[in-house]
């Protein structure tokens, strides 16, 4: 027999570690790691290289600063060079999903380079009755924002397709929606995401430190205390266990929310944990200007290393960018940081900062990095073991490393909606060399070379987890 590809002398990530197999692929799928080298039509020679699950970005938002058919191409060409085989949407509708859901769906499905999920943001009593209307449509997962409420309930929604206008809403997302939502979530077997900020605490810190015309980073730390999102962890995981949810907490960078989170599981409640590469990167003590400016706040250098502590203990389950597409013009809108958009655009750059900043330096091994960029989020979502597998008839999603590469950050080398990174400047040791998605070679060093339009809605179950 003849198959497709073969993938010859790389060094194969497990969830358990490294073997040494030629991968053969075949119709898009994975059919065996194998000692041999069968025939095949194309042979890729990957000597010296590592071989990892296709990496699944759990948390992007776009669509929002352009609309998403647009979106769709210019933040999936990004994604694939940086290795991303399937990204995420948080999709933020201010209206019906009965109404929007299907034209999103409609608007995205002939854009993508790369495969794509979406999670359903929900903000008002009437989206909690339709969600499983978004179940049905594939929508599987859904999305609370503690955070949005009172003087701090404004949101941009994501643009209508075609139309180029931003969609600014105010929200409220109270106690009500918030147990709604996680009441409703379990019934029906999907997790709930959360954006864990307390929204009073918030606004009152914001409100005293403009008061006394504080600026800066720090300040935007402080003013976003680490009590609002302790509280908002002990709250929503009280409604939870009551109703036996599955909780997924978002880009969690601070000692005192893992402290938190660590009671919540000795509750009793189930609970997975996200962090992302500026929470292990990035400190407010160290970064000028306002371009790192996000929800929630970079913190402390202490707080960095409380969140690389918890990766080695194994307390974070996956790593995701919450990438934001936007562009300088818009990001700094004044000369305050009250007057900064929060959230930076980082897809393209999450996985050679693991690799530069953890792998290289022996902060994480392989098979870790694996685990915590593919593999979790692939079983948390309910798209493994199509997803996130090695395992035969898996979808061939495959990024192939080169750890010795080094190349310096710049925002020209994704090809994104953005023209600014909060990394621009730095030299990382460690790089995807190829992005393989269903056995098609989708990018390759630093070129995508697969055709928009080939990124599918990728299959989820749902099921408990």
């Amino acid at each position: 027999m003849t198959y497709d590809t073969v993938i010859t002398g790389s060094h194969i990530a497990t969830p358990t570690g490294i073997i040494d197999k030629n991968l053969v692929l075949d119709e898009g799928k994975i059919v065996m790691l194998t000692n041999e080298i069968p025939s095949c039509d194309n042979k890729i020679n990957a000597d010296g290289l590592v071989s990892i699950p296709g990496i699944i970005d759990p948390h992007v938002h776009y669509g929002v600063y352009s609309p998403i058919e647009k979106a769709a191409k210019s933040e999936s060409h990004a994604a694939a060079i940086g290795g991303v085989t399937t990204m995420m949407r948080m999709l933020r509708l201010g209206d019906s999903y009965k109404k929007s859901l299907l034209p999103q769906l409609y608007a995205s499905s002939n854009s993508h380079y790369i495969d794509y999920a979406i999670h359903a943001s929900i903000f008002t009593l009437n989206q909690v009755d339709e969600m499983q209307f978004c179940v049905d449509n594939g929508v599987t997962s859904f999305k609370l924002y503690m955070n949005l409420g009172g003087e701090v309930g404004h949101v941009y929604m994501d643009m209508q397709p075609e139309k180029n206008l931003l969609q600014e809403e105010h929200v409220e997302v109270n106690s009500e929606i918030v147990q709604k939502v996680v009441e409703k979530a379990s019934s029906i077997g999907c997790p709930v995401l959360v954006h864990a900020e307390d929204f009073e605490q918030c606004e009152c810190g914001i409100r005293k430190s403009k008061e006394k015309n504080l600026d800066g980073l720090a300040v935007w730390s402080q003013s976003r205390p680490y009590e609002s999102e302790s509280k908002s962890i002990k709250t929503i995981s009280k409604f939870a266990r009551d109703s036996n949810c599955v909780l997924y907490f978002a880009h969690i960078g601070s000692r005192r929310a893992l402290e938190q989170i660590d009671e919540e599981r000795k509750n009793g409640t189930k609970i997975f944990v996200e962090t992302c590469p500026h929470y292990l990167t990035l400190s407010h003590e160290k970064q000028e200007g306002y371009l790192a400016k996000v929800m929630p706040p970079i913190r402390s250098e202490d707080d960095v290393s409380s969140v690389w502590n918890a990766i080695s203990q194994n307390k974070i389950d996956t790593v995701g960018t919450d990438h934001v597409a936007n562009q300088l013009k818009l990001k700094l809108g004044g000369n305050t940081v009250w007057d900064a958009l929060a959230g930076f655009p980082g897809i393209g750059t999450l996985l050679p900062l693991l690799l530069s900043e953890g792998v290289n330096k022996n902060r994480i091994s392989i098979s870790q990095l694996a685990n915590l960029t593919s593999v979790n989020t692939a079983k948390i979502f309910g798209m493994y073991p199509v997803k996130g597998s090695f395992e035969p008839s898996s979808d061939a999603d495959i990024t192939l490393i080169d750890l010795k590469k080094e190349q310096k950050v710049t925002s020209d080398l994704f090809g994104g909606f953005s023209d600014y990174l909060v990394y621009e400047g730095w030299k990382l040791k460690g790089w995807p060399v190829k992005t393989i998605i269903r056995g098609e070679i989708v990018s390759e060093d630093f070129q995508v070379i697969g055709k928009q339009g080939f990124g599918k809605l990728a299959p989820r179950t749902v099921k408990p987890i």
